[in-house]
């Protein structure tokens, strides 16, 4: 009886061992030459400050949105990171769909209409100079840089870690005066090891960077303060 427990137990473990490792050599065998990944902002679980919400005096009146400028030192900014595989290569990461200029912008688009604000359309352009304002029909708009979007993956046999670094700059300016309000540097960054391994992970990690970042930019009152300045005067 005892021998035969044994070599079933050996007969499993066997098993065991063949299919990790054909499971290995297949993923060894799969060199994406790209991954392409969403990364759009969800207000949906976002908490809105009570200091930031528009109130009866502001949330009738519009506010501009400006594609974000990107000032990342980097070769090719249509890319948003890399993966580096278990042979070594790196393979780089796309945003799917939209632009990381165009996802900052929508995602402070889509933070400020759950604020109870009143957000244009469409989303403008502008290189963040007081000369260079767009005409609009608001009081006030919003832009800024990207001066670092990046995500770091590393895939493992047991475990894949992935780590994040968004670091943005935003500009609110009154688009009456043509005279920019206010100006900060906001930062965003996470880690993460996890057994599993997918694009739309890639993607998850990403946003919820960006939704950090984005949520950080209006943590500071004097942020709501000047937008409310401008839109009632």
């Amino acid at each position: 009886m005892r021998n035969n427990c044994l070599f079933v137990l050996k007969r499993i473990v066997a098993l065991v061992l063949i299919s990790f490792s054909l499971g290995l050599s297949g993923c060894a065998n799969i060199n994406p030459s790209l991954y392409s990944v969403n990364m759009r902002y969800d207000s949906a679980q976002a908490v809105i400050p009570e200091y930031l919400k528009a109130d009866e005096k502001t949330r009738n009146d519009l506010i501009t949105v400006a594609e974000f400028t990107d000032t990342r030192q980097v070769d090719d900014k249509k890319i948003i990171g890399r993966v580096r595989e278990r042979d070594d290569t790196r393979v780089p990461i796309f945003p799917k769909d939209v632009m990381p200029t165009q996802a900052v912008a929508e995602g402070i688009k889509e933070y400020l209409q759950k604020a109870g604000y009143k957000v244009a359309d469409n989303i403008v352009r502008w290189n963040l100079k007081e000369e260079t304002m767009p005409n609009g029909n608001g009081k006030v708009i919003i832009g800024g840089s990207i001066e670092e979007m990046q995500i770091s993956c590393w895939t493992g046999a047991f475990s894949n870690s992935y780590k994040t670094n968004v670091k943005l700059t935003i500009v609110i300016a009154d688009l009456t005066k043509r005279k920019i309000l206010y100006k900060e540097k906001v930062e965003s960054s996470s880690s993460r090891d996890d057994v599993s391994f997918s694009e739309k992970e890639i993607g998850g990690q990403l946003s919820a960077a960006l939704g950090d970042a984005i949520e950080k930019m209006f943590d500071d009152k004097a942020i709501a303060q000047k937008i409310k300045e401008a839109i009632t005067q």
